[in-house]
């Protein structure tokens, strides 16, 4: 295994220095070309993620919309690597800042979001002038062969199908990770996935001194203010409870809803949640697929029999439910009621479980939100300008929403969180400076050759 894992890691190294001679607007052209091949085909690559690993086809035709997003941006940013000059203090010289590629990117990727968080990391890769080994997760095998075989035809269509190697996929198991996160020859480790995954492929890159880009758990929470539109904030936090049957890392799993609006508040959201349509997530009417597999549903039930015993309040939900003809794993969403924060309220359940507890005090309130070891997503219901503003400066998380949920984030901002989320960033605003080493450069045309900072050398 490691022969071979070794000569993809040249390969990808040797690959690496020749694509990065190539113009960045070149780059760009095939990334152009890949993205319209994205589009002509959508239908199919939605379907092979919905029956690779059950997220209901709406959302996977939003996954790869995703994809085709992050190509059109990649092809505006090829024209926009810039880099910066600045004054020098010494007569006749200028400094700049140049960006140069990184090398190979290892980018490792999880069962949800199969095909867009390798598209942030790629489009970023590729435009950048770097080659990728991916490797997905092993629900996601068939998602992968399928993007990598669009690839293919967009290298052959620019007319240079050997740089189809630009994009390398390995499997295996998580000793495959921990051999590619090793080796010196990568100059960036993306990962997402759990916060255990995260520490132990960290340990590793940072004993070789390299650099990792972490997208990790989260245990997201959404504050309801007693100035919320409370309608607004039903709906925002259902999607977002629910959506990917929980199994977002921005997946709601905590809501604080003020007194004055808590009954309003829980009352509808269990009527909501009454009405959540659940089975074959090919059923274009259905919101609700199945889980990933029997470990996530013990983990779910072990979560809620830790919140019965906390002397919590089960008020919906939990159960599985037989869907006739079909052995995968379906489940009730979840509701859980309490008035204290407990210990398991702290720990990532990939699952549709949502805490709904009473506040009276908007700075208690955050101060929970912000309690828990994650720090990816948060938000608040309110229309007080001031409850808002607040929320922004206090809140300890990389995306923090006002009147919209936890989830949905859009590629034109960088996504990641701080703490146990990793703190890397991924996808939009200056993420592409992850996937490129940064050269200061002074220019000398003086003719003389004075030092900075006034010293002399005579």
């Amino acid at each position: 295994m490691h022969d071979d894992l070794g000569a993809t890691i040249q390969k990808s190294y040797n690959l690496s220095k020749t694509w990065a001679q190539i113009p960045a607007p070149e780059r760009g052209e095939v990334i152009r070309i890949f993205g319209m091949l994205l589009r002509d085909h959508k239908e199919v690559l939605a379907q092979t993620i919905t029956t690779s690993v059950y997220k209901t086809i709406r959302e996977s035709r939003g996954e790869i919309q995703e994809a085709i997003d992050m190509c059109d941006f990649a092809v505006g940013l090829s024209r926009q690597l810039y880099g910066v000059t600045m004054p020098s203090e010494r007569f006749g010289h200028r400094i700049q800042e140049l960006w140069q590629p990184i090398g190979p990117v290892v980018v490792i990727t999880a069962f949800n979001f199969p095909a867009a968080v390798w598209a942030w990391n790629f489009c970023l890769a590729i435009i950048c002038g770097n080659a990728v080994i991916w490797k997905p997760s092993e629900h996601a095998k068939p998602v992968a062969d399928a993007l990598q075989q669009v690839w293919e035809q967009a290298c052959t269509l620019w007319g240079r199908p050997h740089f189809k190697d630009l994009n390398m996929i390995v499997h295996g198991a998580p000793v495959v990770a921990q051999y590619l996160a090793s080796d010196k020859c990568i100059g960036l480790v993306s990962a997402t996935g759990s916060t255990e995954m995260g520490k132990q492929l960290g340990k590793i890159v940072a004993n070789r001194l390299g650099r990792s880009l972490l997208e990790l758990g989260g245990n997201n929470a959404t504050i309801v203010s007693k100035y919320a539109d409370v309608d607004l904030a039903i709906k925002g936090c259902v999607f977002s409870a629910v959506g990917t049957t929980g199994q977002r890392c921005t997946t709601l799993r905590r809501v604080f809803v003020h007194r004055h609006v808590y009954s309003e508040f829980l009352q509808g959201i269990v009527k909501a949640y009454a009405t959540i349509s659940v089975g074959n997530p090919m059923d274009e009417t259905v919101l609700l697929g199945p889980l990933i597999n029997e470990h996530a549903y013990d983990k779910m039930q072990k979560a809620i029999e830790a919140a019965r015993q906390s002397q919590m309040g089960v008020v919906v939900g939990g159960d599985r439910i037989l869907v006739p003809g079909d052995d995968r794993i379906y489940v009730e969403p979840c509701i859980i009621v309490t008035d204290k924060h407990t210990p398991i309220m702290c720990e990532e359940t990939f699952a549709p479980i949502l805490y709904v507890m009473i506040y009276d005090d908007l700075e208690t309130a955050i101060d929970l939100c912000n309690v828990v070891d994650q720090g990816l997503s948060s938000s608040i219901f309110t229309n007080n300008i001031n409850e808002a503003e607040m929320f922004l400066q206090k809140s300890y998380t990389g995306i923090v929403n006002i009147n919209t949920s936890t989830s949905g984030a859009e590629i034109g901002g960088a996504f990641g969180g701080e703490k146990d989320t990793g703190g890397g960033r991924e996808s939009g605003s200056d993420a592409w400076k992850n996937y490129m080493r940064r050269v200061t450069s002074t220019v000398n045309y003086s003719g003389e050759l004075p030092l900075a900072q006034g010293i002399k050398f005579e």
